[in-house]
C-alpha cells in the first residue's frame, strides 16, 4: 500500500486500540480499591508495618485510582491490542503466516500478563524488602507518597510485561531476516552476560536474588531461539528440471 494508506490502517488499529484500553479501564475502575489493595500488597508485607502511605493533595486519592485503573485496563485490553498489531502487519506475511493470529495473540498475551504477574508476585518483594531495609538501617521509618509509589510500581509492571514479549519480538525479527537461531545461539554467553547484569542492578545484593530473575529472562531466552528456529526464513528449492528425451 502506498505511505498514505499505511498511516490511515495504523490509525485505524490505534483507534481500536485504544477503545479497547478504555473499556478495559472502565471496567477496571469499578474494582479500583481491591486493585490498589492487591498493588501495595507486596510493600505492606515487607514492611510489617514499618511503612506509611500518604497523600498530599487533595485529589490524589481519586487520581491513583484513574491510574490503577488504566494500568489494569492496558492489561484487560492487551488481547485486543496484541490483535490489532497483528491485523497491522499481517499485510506483509506469507499466507501460511497469517493463520497464526490466534497463537500470536494468545502467547503475547500470557507472556505480557506472565510478565505483569512475576513482577508482582516475585520483584516487588524481593526489591521492596531490600529499599525498606535501606531505611531501617539508617533509623527512618519511611512515609511514602501514593502517587510516586504507583508510578514506579507501573514502570516496572510495564516493563516486565514487554521484557516477556522477548519469543514475540524474536518472531518478528526472524521473519524480517535480521536475526536467526544460528545467531543467538552464538550471542548466548553475552545473552547470559547482560541479563546477569541486569538482575543483579535490578535485585538486592545477595546471592539469591538475582537468579530469581536472571531464570525466568534465560528461559525466555530459550524460547526465544526454538521461535527463531521454528520461524525461520527457509531457502526456496528450485524444482529440478525434468530430463527431455533426445529428439528422433
Amino acid at each position: 500500500m502506498p505511505l498514505l494508506d499505511h498511516l490511515a490502517e495504523l490509525r485505524t488499529r490505534l483507534i481500536r486500540a485504544v477503545i479497547a484500553v478504555v473499556i478495559g479501564f472502565a471496567l477496571a475502575y469499578a474494582f479500583a480499591d481491591p486493585l490498589f489493595a492487591a498493588l501495595t500488597e507486596p510493600l505492606r508485607e515487607a514492611a510489617r508495618g514499618k511503612v506509611l502511605l500518604i497523600g498530599t493533595g487533595i485529589g490524589e486519592a481519586f487520581f491513583t485510582k484513574l491510574k490503577v485503573a488504566l494500568i489494569a485496563g492496558l492489561f484487560i485490553a492487551s488481547p485486543v491490542v496484541f490483535l490489532e498489531i497483528w491485523k497491522f502487519i499481517a499485510p506483509g506475511l506469507y499466507e501460511s503466516e497469517r493463520r497464526l493470529a490466534v497463537p500470536f495473540v494468545l502467547c503475547s498475551t500470557l507472556f505480557f500478563v506472565a510478565g505483569g504477574y512475576f513482577c508482582w508476585a516475585v520483584v516487588f518483594r524481593i526489591g521492596y524488602a531490600f529499599f525498606l531495609a535501606q531505611y531501617a538501617s539508617i533509623g527512618v521509618t519511611p512515609t511514602l507518597r501514593i502517587s510516586e509509589y504507583l508510578a514506579f510500581s507501573a514502570k516496572l509492571l510495564l516493563a516486565f510485561g514487554i521484557t516477556f514479549e522477548m519469543p514475540t519480538f524474536a518472531f518478528f525479527l526472524t521473519r524480517l531476516g535480521l536475526i536467526d537461531h544460528r545467531l543467538m545461539i552464538r550471542q548466548l554467553r553475552y545473552a547470559v552476560l547482560v541479563v546477569f547484569v541486569i538482575a543483579v542492578a535490578l535485585t538486592p545484593p545477595d546471592m539469591v536474588s538475582p537468579f530469581l530473575l536472571a531464570i525466568p529472562l534465560l528461559a525466555l531466552y530459550g524460547v526465544s531461539i526454538a521461535v527463531a528456529y521454528l520461524f525461520r526464513i527457509r531457502p526456496e528449492t528450485s524444482p529440478v528440471p525434468a530430463e527431455v528425451p533426445p529428439a528422433n
